[in-house]
């Protein structure tokens, strides 16, 4: 389902059913519910591409589930979700401009706001595509910083 879908749907039907949201806390589930499950997936493939013969081998020394997951799977599976993960979180980030179609007021809508007040979209926009590099940096450095404290360059 498309995110703009989702974001129309939790912030206009749900108040048909008694449950009434801010346009931001709608804002925030939407984008929750379409991000968690490119996670989700994320998450799984990194783990399934774990050897299942280790599993087997801690098993076979009698760990169990938890501990299997903790000790064998996880530290491994994390090198694997790293850059999927950040991508992610970026493609989330840049997303969010979809949230000024119901009334949030973020980056996207003021940008648009002041350039009809100012009638100077170029310098508007290129702000507003410059700020949301400004953001996006950070996090594709503290991915990069985490692969390499997991050792995958």
């Amino acid at each position: 389902i498309p995110i703009i879908v989702q974001l129309f749907y939790i912030y206009f039907v749900l108040p048909d059913f008694g449950i009434a949201l801010s346009a931001l806390q709608a804002a925030i589930i939407g984008l929750g519910i379409a991000y968690s499950a490119y996670q989700a997936e994320n998450f799984r493939a990194g783990i399934e591409a774990i050897d299942h013969g280790q599993v087997e081998a801690a098993q076979s020394i009698g760990m169990g589930w938890w501990t299997i997951m903790k000790r064998v799977l996880l530290p491994q599976a994390v090198k694997i979700v790293l850059p999927p993960f950040g991508n992610i979180v970026v493609m989330m980030l840049k997303d969010s401009s979809q949230a000024s179609t119901i009334t949030v007021a973020e980056l996207s809508l003021e940008g648009k706001l002041i350039a009809a007040s100012t009638f100077q979209n170029t310098s508007v926009f290129t702000l507003v595509a410059s700020l949301y590099l400004v953001m996006s940096l950070p996090l594709i450095f503290i991915v990069g910083r985490l692969e390499k404290a997991f050792g995958r360059s």
